[in-house]
C-alpha cells in the first residue's frame, strides 16, 4: 500500500505536544478537576465588558474575522502610544512563535534559549530544523549575560528570553533587558516574550523601542485579561519584520469573536487593573499555603507561584501526581535542580481552599514512595 511521505525533517520530529492538557487528564482519570491551577489561566475571567462583546459578535460568527485586525491594532497603537505598523495580532503568542520560526529558521539555524523555559517556542524551532543550543538558569533565573555568550559563540538567529520567565515566575528589571538589548550581536533577533509583564512590578518592562531592528517583543490576551481561549497575541518590533509576517501568517486566523473580545477588554482598564489586584491576593494565598507546609515559595511576578518542595525532581513529581489525582491540576519545570518545585496558579477563594486541603496529604503521600 502506496503512504504518502512526509518531509525528511518531519519523519525525525516525535509526535507529541510541548503540555498535556487538563482536558486530557480528565478523561484519563473519568473525572472533573476540583481545581485548574496548572495552566496559567486566569479564572478571574475576562471584562464583563469582553464577554458581552463577544456575545454581540456571536451573531455575527458566519463572517471572517477581519483579516488586517484593523481595529484591534489601532487600539493597540494608541494603548502604546506607537504606530500600527509596529504590531502584528495573532493566534496567541504561540502562533506568533510560529510563523516568526517559519520566516527566520531553516535547517541547522542556530537558535539559543534557556534550558527549561518555554518548551512551545523549542516545539517551533524544531519544527523546522533549527538547531537549539540552551544555557542554564542561574539562581532560577533566565540568564542574560549566558544567553548572550552562547549567541556569540554560535552565531545565534534568535535568542528567547522570557520576562517574567516561565516556569519560575523570576523576572529582571527593565535596565537589565536593556543592557541584554544593547549587547545584541547585530545579527541576532531577541525575542522577548512579555506574555506576564502587566503582572509584574513597575519597572519590568523597559519603554517601547520598535524601531530597535533586532529585537521583537511578545504580548496577551490570554494571561492579565483573561481570555486564553480567545487566542489573541501580538508583537511589538520593526516595521520591515512585522510586515513580513503577511508573507506567511494565516490571514482568517483570528475569529470575530476574539477581535470583538479582545478590543472591548483593552478599553475596560479598570477591569483589568481589579485583577492585578486579585492576582497578588492570591500570589500570597499560595506563599501562605506553601510555608504553613514548611515549604518555600519562589518570588513571582507572574500569576503563578512556583513552590520549592525542599527535595528532588522525583519527590516534586510525586507531589504533583497525588496533587493531581485528589483533583488539583498543577504542572513543573522539568530540568534539574529547578524540577524540585511545583508550580500553581492563582486561583479564586475556592480553588485555594482545594489547594490547601490537599496539599499536606499530598506531601505526606510522596514522603512514602
Amino acid at each position: 500500500m502506496t503512504e504518502i511521505a512526509l518531509t525528511a525533517l518531519a519523519e525525525t520530529l516525535p509526535s507529541t505536544v510541548p503540555f498535556v492538557g487538563p482536558e486530557t487528564q480528565e478523561r484519563a482519570m473519568g473525572k472533573q478537576f476540583t481545581a485548574r491551577l496548572g495552566a496559567n489561566e486566569s479564572v478571574f475571567g475576562p471584562s464583563p465588558v469582553a464577554i458581552a462583546a463577544m456575545t454581540k459578535a456571536a451573531s455575527d460568527v458566519w463572517k471572517y474575522g477581519d483579516p488586517e485586525n484593523y481595529n484591534l491594532r489601532e487600539a493597540l497603537a494608541q494603548h502604546h502610544s506607537i504606530a500600527p505598523e509596529h504590531i502584528i495580532i495573532g493566534e496567541g503568542i504561540d502562533g506568533l512563535l510560529a510563523y516568526l520560526a517559519r520566516l527566520l529558521i531553516e535547517p541547522g539555524t542556530p537558535v539559543v534559549t534557556s534550558a527549561g523555559a518555554y518548551p512551545t517556542f523549542n516545539f517551533h524551532v524544531t519544527g523546522y530544523g533549527g538547531k537549539l543550543h540552551t544555557v542554564p538558569y542561574v539562581n532560577d533565573c533566565e540568564d542574560p549575560e549566558s544567553l548572550i555568550a552562547k549567541a556569540i559563540e554560535v552565531s545565534a538567529k534568535m535568542i528567547y528570553f522570557a520576562n517574567p520567565d516561565n516556569p519560575m515566575g523570576s523576572w529582571h528589571s527593565a535596565n537589565v533587558v536593556n543592557s541584554l538589548i544593547d549587547d545584541l550581536p547585530k545579527s541576532t533577533l531577541l525575542v522577548l516574550d512579555e506574555a506576564y509583564v502587566e503582572l509584574a512590578p513597575v519597572g519590568t518592562a523597559p519603554a517601547l523601542r520598535p524601531n530597535t531592528p533586532n529585537v521583537i517583543r511578545m504580548r496577551t490576551f490570554s494571561k492579565a485579561y483573561g481570555m486564553a481561549g480567545a487566542r489573541v497575541g501580538y508583537a511589538i518590533g520593526p516595521k520591515k519584520l512585522i510586515a513580513a509576517f503577511d508573507k506567511v501568517r494565516n490571514h482568517f486566523g483570528m475569529s470575530r469573536i476574539s477581535q470583538a473580545g479582545a478590543l472591548a477588554a483593552l478599553s475596560d482598564q479598570n477591569y483589568f487593573d481589579s485583577v492585578i489586584e486579585k492576582v497578588q491576593i492570591s500570589r500570597q494565598q499560595i506563599t501562605d499555603i506553601a510555608q504553613v507546609n514548611g515549604l518555600e515559595a519562589l518570588p513571582s511576578a507572574t500569576n503563578f507561584v512556583t513552590i520549592d518542595c525542599g527535595q528532588d525532581g522525583r519527590f516534586a513529581h510525586a507531589v504533583l501526581q497525588s496533587l493531581i489525582a485528589d483533583g488539583i491540576f498543577i504542572r513543573m519545570p522539568s530540568i534539574v535542580p529547578m524540577d524540585r518545585c511545583i508550580r500553581v496558579s492563582c486561583g479564586d477563594a475556592s480553588e485555594m481552599d482545594a489547594f490547601a486541603k490537599a496539599l499536606p496529604t499530598a506531601l505526606k503521600a510522596a514522603q512514602i514512595i
